[in-house]
């Protein structure tokens, strides 16, 4: 009965706390268990890793103003009063920047004809918290653009057609525009490079009984300018 002893009193012990600690302190198990819990936290998984994003390729744009060459803005615009073209305003032209020229070439009595020439440059960063790479963004800013010039106000007979040889991707868009009494043609042509996307207008009238430019000379034009200002978003990122 002596020997006994020992035993009742670790019965008591263990009767008088709850059970999870009976089970965690007193089972016979409670050396597996601990065991098998340690297992169970190795063999967890690892938290997810934040997803690998490709670096965007330009982390410049070049000076909008300086994009065409000035022979081009000659040939395109002329009459033009200012080569070096008018540049529009942006809080961050490492992303987004603009420029325009215009000009009236007077013919005296054979009419005068009317050029107006616009770039303009968007640039977008890779995202790794939204796991969207800049040449991802700009393939979505590269359909939007072509939206908004099929989309302009007022716009006439639209036109879209590929623009081969520009950029990664692009397109052209042809519509007539009545404005200050005349038909005005344009050709805007939307391009993508890399994670860049260069938007480029040009359009024309004839005055005072001058013939209007032709939708097919206008494109050919602006092709050639848009080729340029593709070509020098590279150059500023050399």
């Amino acid at each position: 009965m002596h020997r006994s002893a020992p035993r009742l009193t670790r019965i008591l012990a263990c009767a008088a706390v709850p059970v999870m600690l009976v089970v965690a302190g007193c089972s016979s198990d409670s050396d597996s268990a601990s065991k098998d819990s340690a297992s169970s936290a190795s063999a967890a998984p690892e938290a997810k890793k934040s997803p690998t994003v490709a670096p965007a390729r330009f982390s410049k744009l070049p000076s909008p103003c300086d994009s065409i060459a000035e022979k081009t803005i000659e040939d395109l615009v002329p009459g033009t009063k200012s080569k070096s073209g008018t540049a529009g305003k942006s809080s961050d032209i490492a992303r987004r920047g603009s420029c325009s020229w215009n000009g009236l070439d007077d013919n005296g009595v054979k009419g005068s004809q009317y050029r107006w020439l616009d770039v303009s440059f968007l640039r977008y960063d890779s995202d790794a918290s939204l796991a969207v790479s800049g040449e991802q963004r700009a393939v979505e800013s590269y359909a939007k653009e072509i939206a908004k010039a099929k989309a302009t106000e007022g716009a006439k007979n639209v036109k879209t057609s590929p623009a081969p040889g520009v950029g990664d991707e692009a397109t052209t868009v042809n519509y007539t525009l009545r404005k200050t009494d005349e038909d005005f043609t344009y050709a805007t042509i939307v391009a993508r490079t890399e994670n860049g996307v260069v938007t480029l207008t040009y359009n024309g009238t004839g005055y005072a009984g001058a013939k209007n430019p032709s939708a097919a000379d206008l494109t050919e034009d602006a092709v050639k300018a848009a080729k340029e200002a593709v070509a020098s978003v590279a150059t500023a990122n050399k």
